[in-house]
């Protein structure tokens, strides 16, 4: 059995241990090489996550101290609620660590900040590939149906 998983808040001594996680992800969905977010892009969302201004967040999962997995995730208004929403928008669990219950760990973090701003909805998407995360993700949500269109403009 696998030690336990600690969900905790980034800090900033973390950068060094988040960013092969942070470089992990987006590799998963396409953007490495050529096609790698700009350095700059990575600078401002670390730094983002350090600003308490800023309503972007970040928790990681240690386990024997050793950060094994991250989440990002935001709020913002809707037009449907009083009270604003959570998008969960990034979630990353080491390959050597997957299927050990640090993706829903980190899920159920972001389920117990959001509750604690006294926000009633966390919500995310995945591309339709993703089978193992959609494994998980049907256990701990509920699939509403929705496409997602995107446009850069």
């Amino acid at each position: 059995m696998a030690p336990a998983v600690l969900i905790r808040p980034l800090r900033e001594t973390d950068l060094t241990a988040w960013t092969p996680l942070w470089d992990g992800y987006n590799a998963f969905y396409g953007r490495e090489g050529k096609t790698a977010l700009a350095p700059e892009i990575t600078q401002t969302t670390w730094q983002r996550f350090l600003d308490p201004v800023e309503p972007v967040f970040a928790l990681v999962a240690e386990r024997d101290g050793k950060l094994c997995g991250l989440t990002h995730y935001l709020y913002h208004r809707s037009t449907t609620r009083i009270e604003l929403t959570c998008y969960l928008q990034d979630l990353f669990t080491d390959p050597a660590a997957r299927g050990q219950g640090v993706g829903r760990a980190l899920i159920e973090g972001v389920y117990e900040q959001a509750k604690a701003a006294g926000i009633k909805r966390v919500y995310w998407q995945t591309h339709t590939t993703n089978a193992a995360g959609r494994l998980l993700y049907d256990k701990v949500a509920q699939h509403l149906g929705f496409i997602v269109y995107s446009q850069e403009v």
